[in-house]
């Protein structure tokens, strides 16, 4: 079953939540500048280098304003727009900039600092913010390779480093903005995805189990009502042969035991539809995915069951499972995705040996990219889509996950010479779910009679 419009919508106002809070940014820059701080308060003093001091106190001291303002003018619980973090990261780029320029540019060990910029950015910003940033940072790295004013020994000496270590510094800084700003980034995309994915698994199970568990709630409504409905259409029969003599009052009569009756076929119609019967907690395998295929069945395209053991030795009836959510809601999801890509026909094979249990899914459509087969079950990877067909593509992520969940190992393929004789097309894809018999088969001990309910 697919996800609702809302929570589609909801998941994807998740890549916004990534907002870092003002107080955070102001505590880190709080760090920062004491460390600049401190670096420049012992060059000054214990090795006694030779520097700028003035201008260098002025680049600190603007950093230290702007975060004394930013405390003071916002709340510290806001959370930064893209916008706001990328000027921020900006400033702090350009301001770690002057201050290298002026204390030795890429002479200076700690033009290291340059790369926590590019980190944040490509853990909080998207492309473009990532994109800005880390060209800033390798514009600042090249300007400081080339023009920089030198720091002075106390003798007077400039502290420079060789022709060739400069180049090597540059080098390794330039490369390793680009990495960071690569490698980092793919990383949080790949971890927000999963944690995009399993909200919808969440979502998915939460809503099968409020399901089963109104189902409940109908069932027992349906069971206590019995009674009082049962004694209403008793009194208005009576009534009805007590006034044979007043029509009108009769008719009233009649009409009340016909609604009363009318309400206890609807309420028993509910009762067996969410009835929660301790006997159909589990069920023969077929019966379980013949029940996830149900709401598929009608939607013009032939769905063919066979069933099976698969070895001599097995045993001949089927293995009896529980009727647990995430089994019907992971084999509806990847049944739906067959019915949704094949041409006229889907085929549902239910083997099983002494130690396994196999589900196979196969369908005649396009099959699944040859390249991608690896990469099926991924959260957010559309692939194998059609025209007109949209989707999140959480649908395999789903199954994949829940079945998972309950001892299953899942494989894809395509079709071709495993293709029956049936009719259908090569190439079309293959799912095939196995499970270890005895994870999956349900126990074969006496089931507790069904609860009462006194009336």
């Amino acid at each position: 079953m697919p996800l609702p419009d809302t929570e589609l919508a909801m998941l994807r106002d998740l890549g916004r939540r990534n907002r870092v809070r003002l107080k955070t940014q102001i505590l880190l820059r709080w760090i920062a500048l004491a460390g600049q701080t401190a670096a420049a308060l012992v060059a000054a003093l214990v090795y006694g280098l030779v520097f700028p001091i003035g201008p260098v106190a002025i680049t600190i001291g603007a950093a230290g304003i702007l975060n004394l303002l930013a405390g003071f003018l916002l709340p510290a619980t806001r959370r930064l727009s893209e916008g706001e973090s990328t000027a921020m990261l900006v400033f702090d780029i350009a301001q770690l900039s002057v201050l290298l320029w002026l204390t030795g540019g890429l002479d200076n060990p700690f033009a290291l600092l340059m790369l926590a910029p590019v980190t944040i950015s490509a853990t909080m910003l998207r492309l473009p913010g990532v994109l800005l940033v880390s060209g800033l940072a390798l514009v600042s790295v090249t300007v400081l390779w080339l023009w920089s004013r030198p720091v002075l020994s106390p003798q007077m000496v400039a502290l420079t480093l060789p022709e060739l270590l400069r180049l090597g510094f540059w080098l390794a800084l330039a490369i390793g903005i680009t990495f960071i700003a690569l490698y980092v980034r793919r990383v949080t995309l790949e971890m927000q995805a999963m944690g995009d994915a399993l909200a919808a698994t969440q979502l998915a199970l939460a809503r099968e189990q409020k399901l089963t568990d109104l189902g409940g709630v109908v069932a027992a409504a349906a069971h206590e009502m019995g009674t009082p409905l049962a004694t209403i259409t008793l009194t208005a029969s009576e009534l009805v042969d007590d006034l044979s003599d007043s029509p009108e009052l009769a008719e009233d009569a009649a009409l009340i035991r016909a609604q009363a009756m009318r309400c206890r076929d609807i309420l028993r119609s509910m009762g067996r539809a969410g009835k929660e019967d301790t006997h159909l907690r589990q069920a023969p395998i077929e019966a379980v995915v013949r029940e996830a295929a149900e709401p598929h069945l009608a939607r013009g395209r032939e769905v063919v069951f066979a069933v099976g053991a698969e070895t001599e030795g097995a045993l001949e009836t089927q293995p009896s499972i529980h009727r647990r959510p995430e089994i019907v809601h992971g084999l509806r999801n990847l049944i739906q995705n067959a019915v949704d890509f094949a041409q006229a026909r889907v085929e549902i094979d239910l083997s099983w040996t002494d130690d396994s249990v196999m589900v196979t899914i196969e369908d005649d459509g396009p099959g699944f990219p040859p390249g991608l087969i690896d990469r099926i079950g991924d959260p957010f990877m559309r692939s194998r889509r059609r025209p007109g067909y949209e989707g999140m593509g959480l649908g395999l992520f789903i199954a994949k996950t829940l079945l998972e969940r309950s001892g299953a190992r899942l494989s894809f393929a395509n079709g071709g010479e495993r293709l029956r004789a049936s009719g259908a097309a090569a190439g079309g894809a293959i799912v095939m779910v196995a499970w270890p018999r005895q994870t999956l088969e349900a126990s074969t001990t006496v089931q507790p009679a069904n609860p009462q309910f006194l009336p």
